[in-house]
């Protein structure tokens, strides 16, 4: 059989179709460069982080533990330069506590969103490469060392050297998501003062929580509801994000990793907006957890017991908003339902 003759072409055809290649090109570019990335919260907006206005302030009052804020501030009303609802104003603050973490610092820091405005890293008594690291992969890295020991104090550490409009604690080893930045920072600028990741809704999850340390998460969840009249899904998880002004409110002086449960019984304490955001919890990469699950079970729980209000004294919760991510679990059943169904038909 003899092959079939390779087919030829003009050159006018050949020019005319290098031509539409060479439009299609220009317009696939065109296209790109008008659509903003969707990684990056403050590129998304088209604009350039600015100083924020010496003059945004709140009010606190530490006796009663009650706290406002302007709704103008609150919501971006005003002159909307430096105001919150104006992303363009806003100064991200990274604060990650990292106890011999270099093998899992790479992949954090690599995931972090661009505009973020600063990282500080505490690396407390580590004796591997994890300030190295960081300094190697992030040179612009502010690294601060903790006067005591402990989880709570790296953070109180870092919450005093932060810079920036908005504050989010971001754990080292890899089981926080820095993708989920923007999510939290979203959930400020709609008007929170105080956004708390939780596992617990739809969106969120984990891959690192033992069934243990799950059932015990539960169990203090709900005692913390039942003493304190809040209504959070997930007590004891350590990604959060607020405005750097709640900072009198929240007052770390603890050194444990019961600071996460401290974090959110503070900011119920002292009125805070809570809005909870969806977040899923990654397996650790490398190393084991410096997380005990007894004793620092029993240090969430005196937390608890030690944060309590008489009710007559408590300032109204107000129950959390959530932002939930992805599709509800009904409908994801009833589009499963209705793929059986069809099959079964045929």
């Amino acid at each position: 059989m003899k092959p079939l003759p390779t087919p030829t072409a003009s050159p006018a055809a050949n020019a005319d179709l290098a031509s539409a290649f060479h439009d299609a090109i220009l317009t696939a570019a065109r296209h790109a460069a008008a659509e903003p990335d969707a990684s990056s919260f403050a590129a998304s907006n088209g604009s350039n982080v600015i100083e924020r206005n010496a003059d945004e302030s709140r009010r606190y009052e530490r006796n009663g533990t009650s706290a406002t804020l302007p709704d103008d501030e609150r919501r971006g009303g005003g002159s909307g330069r430096g105001r919150r609802g104006d992303i363009s104003a806003i100064r991200v603050s990274v604060v990650i506590p990292a106890l011999n973490e270099a093998l899992n610092l790479r992949h954090v820091l690599a995931n972090l969103p661009d505009n973020v405005f600063e990282v500080i890293l505490v690396p407390g008594t580590s004796t591997d490469d994890t300030e190295l690291v960081a300094r190697t992969l992030r040179p612009d890295v502010r690294v601060i060392h903790q006067d005591r020991s402990g989880k709570g104090n790296a953070l109180a550490c870092g919450f005093a050297a932060c810079r920036g409009d908005v504050i989010v604690t971001l754990d080292a080893d890899g089981s926080a998501d820095p993708k989920e930045i923007p999510a939290f920072v979203g959930a400020l600028l709609a008007g929170a003062d105080f956004a708390k990741g939780t596992r617990a809704i739809q969106g969120g999850g984990s891959h690192d929580m033992t069934l243990l340390r799950s059932l015990g998460n539960r169990g203090l969840t709900h005692l913390a509801n039942v003493l304190h009249g809040t209504h959070y899904t997930d007590l004891c998880y350590g990604y959060n994000a607020f405005w750097h002004a709640c900072l009198p409110a929240l007052n770390v002086d603890i050194d444990g990793f019961e600071v996460e449960t401290l974090l959110n019984l503070r900011a119920a304490k002292s009125g805070l907006r809570v809005a909870e955001v969806a977040s899923f919890e990654l397996a650790r990469i490398h190393g084991r957890s410096n997380l005990r699950t007894f004793s620092d079970g029993w240090r969430v729980l005196g937390t608890i017991l030690r944060e309590w209000v008489p009710k007559h004294h408590r300032i109204p919760h107000t129950p959390p908003t959530r932002l939930e991510a992805g599709r509800r679990r009904a409908a994801r059943r009833a589009d499963a339902s209705s793929t059986r169904a069809g099959t079964t038909r045929r």
